[in-house]
């Protein structure tokens, strides 16, 4: 049995996972911006749980950012009081069991190979919609970090052209593709042109349905497609996987995935050379499997499987 936390900017979700990524005491407890009682908080949750259940064997934690192999936090996502902090060797100078800390995106990835969608599946990407675009990146079974865990920041992508007067940023995957920094930024910023004091929707499926009805919304949303599309034919060419995993909220609805795997199908269309290989060599698209349980038993892989190494 492990412990699998899930770290997000409002909540953290944790559980016991078993040997077979089964997740059972699924409990929540609201996420401190104050690193003090953040760490209070994980750290008393870890000793409870481990005195609760004394067969745990070690520790899987997750969080948004970019995180090195050995627990550095080099960024935390909007946990802006764990930037810097090596979250791994805080806590385990409390706790007696083993502890590893992973990128949340990372974490959805490796859980769908694990109990998910791309079981059995050695070299795949998953795209995971939100605030921002995150991704994990999986070669030949293991989850591609980089030199410094930055690898699968999909978000940062150049899509578009951009002016001299604007930040480069501006044409990046996040702020065109993603839910909130994407579609609904872009919403709202045409709407707040034409009305200064339009409030802004944070909830993308108030402009869906807004979609019949409204040019704007059908507009941005047009563009939202295809900047998605674009990005995810640019993986595909660059990565030659066998499969392209969609996670996020928004992806479990049906309706949406299906229109963006026809979206996607179109514009690959478009492109000749990756026409010519449709059905050869290009990955499909689907979605990942886990839904909320993905980040507490994508957290809690990395380590049982090096446990697993060193036994």
């Amino acid at each position: 049995m492990y412990i699998g936390i899930d770290v997000g900017g409002t909540s953290i979700k944790y559980g016991l996972v078993d040997e077979e990524g089964v997740v059972t005491h699924k409990s929540t407890l609201a996420t401190s911006h104050n690193r003090i009682e953040f760490l209070d908080n994980i750290i008393k949750l870890i000793q409870d749980l481990s005195i609760q259940y004394p067969d745990v064997k070690a520790v899987g934690i997750c969080a948004p950012g970019i995180i090195e192999k050995n627990g550095l936090m080099t960024t935390a996502g909007a946990l802006k009081a764990l930037y810097g902090i090596n979250l791994k060797d805080e806590i385990q100078k409390f706790v007696d069991l083993p502890v590893q800390i992973e990128n949340d995106a990372n974490a959805v990835a490796i859980a769908e190979r694990w109990v998910g969608n791309a079981k059995g599946i050695d070299n795949y990407l998953c795209l995971v919609l939100g605030t921002g675009v995150g991704g994990g990146i999986v070669i030949n079974g293991d989850v591609y970090r980089g030199k410094h865990g930055m690898a699968g920041e999909f978000g940062w992508m150049i899509i578009d052209r951009f002016s001299s007067e604007e930040d480069m940023e501006s044409a990046s995957v996040n702020q065109r593709a993603a839910i909130v920094g994407g579609l609904c930024l872009r919403y709202n910023k045409f709407s707040r042109e034409k009305n200064s004091s339009f409030e802004g929707i944070t909830d993308a499926k108030l402009i869906f349905e807004r979609e019949a009805t409204d040019e704007l919304a059908q507009l941005v949303i047009s563009q939202f497609f295809k900047d998605l599309s674009v990005s995810i034919i640019n993986l595909i060419s660059c990565f030659d996987p066998e499969l392209v995993l969609i996670g996020g909220g928004i992806s479990e609805n049906d309706r949406f995935f299906d229109r963006l795997q026809k979206e996607v199908l179109r514009w690959e269309k478009e492109h000749a050379s990756v026409n010519y290989l449709i059905g050869q060599t290009i990955a499909p698209i689907k979605q990942t499997k886990l839904k909320n349980d993905a980040g507490i038993i994508g957290s809690v892989y990395p380590i049982r499987r090096t446990l697993k190494l060193n036994s």
